[in-house]
């Protein structure tokens, strides 16, 4: 999805010349983690709520603290994960965006939320499965293809963990035959991990514990 309608310029960046004082004061009055400062329109860095709370020298210029910068940005354009993945590398809630090295703005984390709420893997009726398989066995099309196999269509699909021997994936998919669909996964050996009520193979199992347990209470 295009994030670039996303990108805010309401509040103007700070500069060096700006003071403790007016960072605080804007810290104060949003929620922002961090903000960026610019020098000739050039992202420089930014500065974090955190780095300047325990400062007393109100009156002194940010650019007197460039030690204290953090620098991260994305580039305009940039795709929706991207934008997730800096948000989550650098724990912020604001991101400066940039194009041709020059500053155009941020993005703020709740607008790209709101964003990611309205993807049909999120908006969309379906069931998500989450399935585990070895990595070395693990294939994106072998998945794609049970599921459209069974006359299924697929709204979305992700990595959801992954280590060096097995591989976590969520799928939402959106069908009225989804027992078939578990039980073709299990036939090519992936472990189901979320529970459905429509599993008759759960349900098989319940039966023939039950059986068990009442052919061992005789």
């Amino acid at each position: 999805m295009e994030t670039s309608p996303y990108i805010l310029n309401d509040l103007k960046a700070f500069s060096l010349e700006n003071t403790i004082e007016e960072a605080k004061l804007l810290f104060g009055e949003t929620s922002f983690s961090h903000f960026p400062v610019l020098k000739n329109n050039l992202l420089i860095g930014l500065l974090s709520e955190e780095s300047i709370k325990e400062i007393e020298e109100n009156t002194k210029e940010i650019g007197y603290f460039q030690y204290l910068f953090t620098h991260f940005y994305i580039e305009k354009n940039s795709n929706l994960l991207d934008v997730l993945g800096v948000f989550a590398s650098n724990n912020a809630n604001l991101i400066p965006v940039t194009a041709n090295n020059e500053y155009v703005g941020y993005f703020e984390i709740n607008d790209i939320l709101q964003l990611i709420n309205d993807t049909p893997f999120l908006k969309s009726e379906g069931d998500v499965i989450l399935l585990e398989k070895e990595v070395r066995d693990f294939s994106f099309s072998q998945i794609c293809q049970i599921v459209e196999s069974n006359n299924a269509n697929i709204l979305g699909v992700f990595i959801a963990e992954s280590t060096a021997s097995t591989v976590k994936i969520s799928l939402k998919i959106n069908t009225h035959e989804l027992n078939e669909i578990l039980q073709s996964f299990r036939r090519y050996n992936y472990n189901v991990l979320s529970t459905h009520k429509e599993d008759f193979f759960i349900e098989d199992l319940k039966d023939r514990s039950n059986y068990l347990q009442k052919y061992l209470n005789i």
